[in-house]
């Protein structure tokens, strides 16, 4: 596929040419010696395919050149009779994105749909939903954690992750009234800069009437929150416009205590893995108390996820929780399959 400024305009044809910058003698020679001829034009040289396969091997043997020469050479893909790409990858990018060409549909062909989970109160009320990613085909199906991950090796993360929070908004547009909070995930990788990266998430919200009080971001649990103040300053801006923010998945994986008491979210979800069964576990309640004395010192709420037995729910509640969600309460589903939305 070709990509413009991010955005995937024509699929993969098998037919085309690569182009290579800062290119240099030595791998004008290199190539040659591969039996490929280059059609120089500066300040690239580039390499025609004709098919998928000799694609990639063109693409695999500038990488290995790059790694036995210490170069850094820059790739672009043109399709045959296209226009070519203003868009320059490295070269262990570009072949990912060939090699999973899948991820590129789901992106471009939005071959994914939101199912949203129920969040209760106190009073085991919904006050609001959390927005999952999941196929919209059986035919086409994946698994959303793989499929961040490729999209990451192929550098294609950000588009991902702008594409499904779209969507959720859109989808929270046509299925929630005013009011109802809606939990959306974000990768805070994918958000390198805030104010230009998030403008089509803000436009998109005002363009639907919505109320960005009504929305809540997650900083996923598949992330490890490396710059704080990167991720502050997100913060800050998702603020500005009125949007909450909440941390999920603490005292497990990549969310630390330590980072919840840093970044002050105004919603702390406690993982499932010690809130699940805690009735019965004295370690799991000392994490859960320590959790959330340290979330009311700085007026965060406690939200306790992967809710399935009531002993759990009564003891998280007893020890200060305000929110929960879980298959308790109910199991994602589609939209158009929820009672009681209105």
């Amino acid at each position: 596929m070709i990509f413009s400024n991010g955005n995937a305009q024509s699929a993969l044809e098998d037919r085309g040419c690569l182009r290579f910058r800062p290119f240099s003698a030595s791998f004008i020679a290199h190539m040659q010696h591969m039996g490929y001829r280059s059609e120089q034009s500066f300040p690239d040289c580039q390499f025609s395919y004709r098919s998928k396969d000799e694609l990639l091997f063109l693409l695999e043997c500038t990488r290995k050149y790059n790694f036995m020469c210490g170069e850094n050479l820059m790739v672009s893909l043109a399709n045959e009779g296209s226009k070519k790409s203003s868009l320059w990858l490295k070269v262990c990018q570009m072949e990912c994105r060939v090699r999973n060409s899948d991820v590129l549909a789901v992106i471009v062909d939005r071959l994914f749909e939101n199912h949203i989970q129920p969040i209760v109160n106190a009073a085991e009320e919904i006050i609001g939903y959390e927005f999952l990613l999941r196929p919209s085909s059986k035919m086409r199906a994946f698994n959303p954690l793989e499929l961040f991950a490729r999209a990451r090796e192929s550098g294609l993360h950000s588009s991902l992750d702008q594409a499904a929070r779209l969507a959720a908004i859109e989808t929270s547009a046509r299925h929630l009234p005013q009011g109802v909070k809606r939990f959306i995930n974000f990768l805070p990788s994918s958000v390198e800069h805030p104010y230009r990266r998030l403008n089509d998430t803000f436009k998109k919200i005002e363009q639907l009437a919505l109320d960005t009080r009504d929305f809540v971001f997650e900083v996923v649990e598949t992330e490890r929150i490396r710059h704080i103040a990167h991720l502050q300053h997100i913060f800050e801006v998702c603020r500005g416009q009125g949007i909450s923010m909440a941390l999920d998945d603490v005292g497990a994986g990549f969310s630390s205590v330590e980072e919840m008491s840093r970044l002050q979210p105004d919603y702390v979800k406690i993982d499932r893995s010690i809130v699940n069964g805690c009735r019965n576990d004295a370690h799991k309640q000392r994490q859960i108390r320590d959790i959330i004395r340290r979330a009311i010192d700085f007026g965060g709420k406690v939200l306790v996820e992967g809710v399935e037995r009531r002993e759990d729910f009564e003891f998280c509640l007893d020890s200060g929780a305000v929110l929960a969600q879980g298959y308790l309460f109910g199991r994602p589903q589609k939209p158009l399959e929820m009672q009681g939305l209105h």
